[in-house]
């Protein structure tokens, strides 16, 4: 399997870190789509908060991979 990768606010995926995923801090639309393009080519799955997922409806409907989901 590929590596897990989390973007989103620091308070909310800091955590992720302790599971062994790479993560991506973002505070904003700006943010986010500069993690998005700074994917590792390994990734293979891509967890997003809330307002990460919304700055990247674009990007995300542009790619069928990696697989994406939304924390809760």
């Amino acid at each position: 399997m590929g590596a897990v990768v989390v973007i989103g606010e620091p308070a909310r995926v800091g955590g992720y870190a302790l599971a062994g995923a790479i993560v991506m801090t973002a505070e904003g639309a700006d943010e986010a789509r500069r993690a998005w393009r700074d994917l590792p080519a390994s990734t293979s799955l891509v967890i997003l908060t809330d307002s990460t997922a919304q700055a990247l409806t674009h990007e995300m409907r542009e790619s069928t991979v990696p697989t994406v989901v939304m924390c809760p």
